[in-house]
């Protein structure tokens, strides 16, 4: 699951950083006592630790069943009333920030995070298994195959991601937008306040360290038993427990060579070199076979998915019994419980790396894309080689479908053997899976690295020997739960450990919702009072206080320096003054600051009222430089930029141009704003504003390349060739 996701964790890399976050350590020795006591107990007392994790896992399936159907249903509704509704357009940073990636790129990251190891040791067994036992329906029969990939559809796909979206946008709003640490426990602040830096944060981040180091066993132990099969398959190595551990210490070495030597950056583009080989091994399968007939399969897995999600979702199999050898109780635990467990177990992992590359995007952009980008690549996958494997089972190959369910980890294997050139294929299958292999574990030391170090504003990482504990932990607990009792040990501990961490989601969602609320007030305030905008370009009379003839003229304009310069010192600064003056009079608590623009000298001046225990009232007019557009044909060619004199709020600028108004309509479009901020902090009432519920963590000063943050002012700093600029792609 998401083999691919950390290995693109490259904002910081090692070589780049020469300092690096201190432990926190309530949270990691906590965590490491914890895990260290974990592999100890099963590896010196293997039969206890069997009974024990199995008897849990059947505990939690009998009687809790219900509450992960329940919580991952939840999960995916409030996503997407986020997504749908009104706040959709609240980004995930300041309202003036641009994506850091192009679409292109940033598609490419999530789409790199929708494929691992697992998903080609599952891709096959799946549907196998619910052909041959499926919950529903009579077995091998045609309703059976045509259920078969979907249900493997539904566990890799659109539930599972709506718990990454929730967890990414949490943690991505609450640090671009409202200026804390890029952690879990920021996400919270508005539940425990300032108790978040104390026992209830490092309760969270040890649950999220939990979560995180039994999803990434569970991931490592499928590669390592399906990597054990395919070296056997081609190079006849034995399958044994010695070649096993020989690939855990590959992994553990891979990430002390990227800790030590900084190859963050090239273990993503192995990671997006994974993801062309598994596009390559899906067009070698689907011209390879009967072509016509699996993409009228996949059309018809598409169009099923979408028209079965929603009962899929609720289904408990409340009244299905099953087969006699396979109950409905049965399948339900080994498949959907251990898939929503594993999925919540990863949420925290996957969810930071999602909100580290999706800065300056809309909640709508970001939940719609993580649920749809990844998921069509998995549709894909799971519909070519489910259904790849499915047409032999249909023609009678009992022998590789019992394989398929029998040794899941040779299914992939068997069936490229079936296609031409199997020789190839099967090697580059080896190759694609061992990548994703290594990654994951570089990876996941990474955030168990981050997680149990202290947050910053700056995301720094943990220290390189944090990650390389981690890594040799993380291969521990992998081996002893092989000993154990294989893959199947490592499912039952995933689904005793989600249930914990489950209870992070909920409180992810609390949190969430009250944030949104007052953004959804402050959008509402802005509506209530547009019948007063209207007076900033209108007079007294109702009518134009400015001719068509100056409207035209403020649209064919392109100011230079020099005229914003003039604008700003002539015009909005006197009227910004005059209304802070009046405003003192009456008794506001006003602070009026001038300054001047890092790169031009523009200046620009500042107005902010303060109230207490609510969002304070900011209104600054800014010079920005844009690109000159091509089609401006009455400027000088010389001109590379030209400027428009923005209005920021607290939340950053939404692109309003006051250049050219007067004085007079400055005046109104303050005080215009000025209603709307009252408006806004008669709706909250008592609730909370944003900065008032999550202040505990706001640091008195911080730098980043959009902001600077002070103590009394933002003041936002624009590049200066903002329109047609290049998002980075590194």
């Amino acid at each position: 699951m998401a083999g691919a996701i950390g290995s693109s964790e490259t904002q910081n890399t090692d070589s780049q950083k020469k300092t690096y976050a201190p432990v926190n350590k309530p949270v990691f020795f906590t965590s490491a006592l914890l895990i260290v006591a974990f592999v100890l107990w099963a590896w010196l007392l293997p039969a206890q630790a069997e009974t024990v994790i199995f008897g849990t896992m059947d505990w939690v399936a009998t009687n809790l069943g219900w509450y992960y159907v329940l919580t991952v249903t939840i999960v995916v509704i409030f996503v997407l009333v986020v997504a749908l509704t009104k706040v959709g357009r609240v980004k995930m940073g300041p309202d003036h920030s641009k994506p850091r990636f192009n679409l292109f790129t940033w598609a490419s990251m999530l789409f790199a995070a929708g494929i691992g190891v697992d998903l080609m040791f599952f891709g096959i067994s799946g549907p196998a298994t619910n052909y041959l036992t499926p919950p529903e329906f009579d077995a091998m029969s045609d309703e059976a195959a045509r259920m078969a990939p979907l249900w493997t559809m539904f566990h890799y796909g659109i539930p599972g991601w709506a718990l990454y979206a929730l967890m990414g946008m949490g943690i991505g709003l609450f640090a671009y937008r409202y200026h804390l640490p890029l952690s879990i426990r920021s996400a919270l602040a508005p539940i425990f306040g300032k108790r978040i830096k104390g026992i209830p944060g490092h309760a969270v981040n040890v649950a999220a360290v939990l979560g995180t180091i039994f999803g990434i066993a569970v991931s490592l132990g499928i590669g390592v038993v399906f990597l054990n099969y395919g070296l056997s398959y081609i190079w006849g190595i034995p399958q044994s427990m010695a070649v096993q551990i020989a690939l855990m210490v590959l992994a553990v070495g891979i990430t002390i060579i990227s800790t030590v030597t900084g190859v963050d950056k090239g273990i993503r583009r192995l990671s997006e070199l994974n993801v062309v080989l598994g596009i390559v091994l899906m067009i070698w399968v689907l011209f390879s076979g009967n072509t016509p007939q699996m993409l009228n399969q996949l059309i018809q897995n598409t169009g099923d998915f979408f028209a079965n999600f929603p009962s899929m979702m609720m289904n408990t199999f409340g009244y299905t019994e099953g087969s006699a050898d396979y109950p409905a109780a049965t399948w339900m635990k080994d498949w959907t419980l251990f898939f929503w467990a594993w999925w919540i177990a990863w949420a925290a992992f996957v969810g930071l790396f999602l909100a580290r590359i999706s800065r300056g995007r809309t909640l709508r952009q970001f939940v719609l894309g993580v649920l749809l980008i990844p998921f069509s690549f998995i549709l894909l996958w799971i519909s070519i080689f489910g259904n790849g494997a499915l047409a032999f089972f249909r023609d009678g190959d009992e022998e590789f479908l019992n394989e398929a369910i029998n040794l899941p980890e040779s299914g992939f294997f068997t069936l490229l053997a079936q296609y031409p050139g199997a020789t190839f294929s099967i090697g580059l299958a080896v190759v694609t899976g061992l990548l994703f292999y290594v990654t994951s574990a570089d990876s996941g030391s990474l955030v168990m690295a981050n997680l149990t170090s202290e947050s910053s504003t700056e995301d720094s990482d943990g220290a390189p020997w944090l990650r390389i504990f981690w890594a040799i932990v993380t291969g521990a607990l992998t081996l002893v739960m092989l000993f154990i009792d294989g893959v199947y040990t490592l499912q039952a501990a995933t689904v005793m450990i989600g249930l914990p961490f489950s209870i992070v989601v909920y409180l992810m969602m609390i949190s969430l919702f009250k944030v949104l609320r007052t953004e959804q007030q402050s959008i509402d305030s802005k509506k209530a009072t547009m019948p007063g905008v209207l007076s900033s370009i209108r007079g007294a009379s109702g009518r134009p206080s400015s001719t068509w003839r100056q409207r035209l003229s403020r649209r064919m304009s392109w100011a230079t320096a020099e005229q914003a310069r003039d604008f700003i010192n002539k015009v909005a600064t006197p009227a910004v003054e005059e209304v802070a003056e009046e405003l003192t009079k009456f008794g506001a608590d006003v602070s009026c600051q001038r300054g001047e623009h890092p790169d031009y000298p523009i200046p620009y001046v500042d107005l902010v009222v303060h109230f207490p225990d609510q969002d304070e009232f900011k209104y600054q007019p800014y010079p920005v430089a844009y690109n000159v557009p091509n089609y401006a044909s009455n400027i000088s060619a010389v001109a590379e930029v030209f400027f428009k004199v923005e209005v920021f709020s607290l939340t950053g600028s939404q692109g309003k141009d006051i250049m050219g108004y007067t004085k007079d309509q400055v005046i109104s479009d303050i005080l215009d704003a000025y209603d709307a901020h009252m408006m806004y902090m008669s709706m909250i009432g008592d609730k909370g504003s944003p900065s008032s519920l999550v202040e505990a963590d706001i640091p008195d000063e911080w730098t980043d390349s959009d902001q600077i943050h002070t103590p009394t002012t933002t003041i936002p700093i624009v590049p200066a060739k903002r329109a047609g600029e290049q998002t980075s792609t590194e």
